[in-house]
């Protein structure tokens, strides 16, 4: 076990699960599983009510990181102005890429999934696979959104609202 993973995340940083998006570390602690001490960061997902234990040492093993760079982010939201590229494989095989695409923990693959998703007002309506899969998205990108840029997530969903409207018209 490496001492060096701890430095890379401190209690009160957000940081990217990517089965579950943004978090807050609530404080690192010590446990004692199976007769082994464990170090731990204590993961809460607020908006979720859900708590995560995650091993210091498989932290980044597990694909946990910190928060995206504004650079990032801007590079999201250029993927969220482009077209969306929607392939002719079958549904059940593009909602499998978008699902992982999701859970990836990556901004930019989640705002492909947004893009593509996407629907306008004038387009025919997303099955409900296809709005579960969409929302899953949205909120992921807007929580990391908000979480970079320090607003809350209802300005970042509006900001996100306004680049797929404008990218319609």
């Amino acid at each position: 076990m490496t001492k060096s993973k701890k430095k890379d995340f401190q209690p009160n940083d957000f940081v990217v699960y990517p089965a579950h998006g943004v978090g807050r570390i609530v404080s690192v602690e010590t446990q004692e599983v199976a007769g082994f001490e464990l170090e731990l960061f204590v993961i809460a997902f607020d908006k979720d009510k859900m708590t995560l234990r995650v091993p210091t040492h498989k932290a980044t093993e597990v694909g946990m990181r910190a928060l995206s760079t504004p650079d990032v982010v801007s590079h999201a939201m250029k993927t969220l102005r482009g077209k969306a590229k929607v392939k002719k494989a079958m549904w059940s095989r593009r909602a499998q890429e978008y699902e992982q695409k999701i859970n990836s923990g990556d901004l930019i693959a989640i705002a492909e999934v947004v893009r593509d998703l996407h629907r306008a007002d004038d387009q025919r309506e997303q099955s409900y696979s296809e709005r579960q899969l969409y929302e899953a998205a949205l909120e992921r990108l807007t929580r990391e959104i908000a979480a970079v840029a320090g607003h809350d997530e209802k300005a970042a969903a509006e900001e996100i609202g306004s680049v797929l409207v404008g990218r319609a018209a």
